[in-house]
């Protein structure tokens, strides 16, 4: 791929990764989405992933920040397999890196939703029970008030 535009300058990855994924969480949140509307959410979110891993400044944490929204998209359309994917690499990405703090919680926040929605009671318990503990340890009152209120907070796919 090309990093430079027809102007000569390099694209502002960070930027459009940022976009992206304000973008899926505009189209998460639209009422009565349609099929285009849903396909173009899961577009959204890979584009996010890979646009922020363009950028120079990417860390660990915007991988598995990517890999967090990725999963909760599909969870949310109800897509089982790929939701309990890409949770499994936002967790593993936070445990090979000493990812702690809200990011940690996230991740099994993602891993009991994409197990709630593949029907896995013990998955969710498991990591929701792990995502309560863990959010109760972050360290900023309103990223903590951020994961309670992801927890409240559906789907669940009838497991709360």
């Amino acid at each position: 791929m090309n990093d430079i535009d027809h102007s000569g300058q390099q694209p502002d990855w960070r930027k459009l990764a940022v976009d992206a994924f304000n973008a899926s969480w505009a189209l998460m949140d639209a009422p009565n989405r349609t099929p285009e509307d849903e396909s173009l959410l899961i577009h959204t979110a890979h584009a996010s992933a890979y646009l922020w891993a363009q950028a120079p400044e990417c860390t660990p944490e915007n991988v598995e920040r990517g890999e967090w929204l990725i999963s909760r998209v599909y969870a949310v359309l109800n897509h089982p397999s790929p939701a309990l994917f890409h949770a499994g690499r936002c967790l593993a990405i936070c445990e090979q890196h000493g990812i702690g703090d809200w990011d940690i919680a996230f991740a099994h926040e993602a891993m009991a939703r994409a197990s709630a929605a593949s029907g896995d009671r013990d998955g969710f318990e498991n990591h929701y029970r792990q995502a309560q503990d863990l959010g109760g340890q972050i360290a900023d009152a309103d990223d903590r008030q951020l994961l309670l209120n992801d927890l409240g907070s559906g789907p669940w796919f009838g497991m709360r």
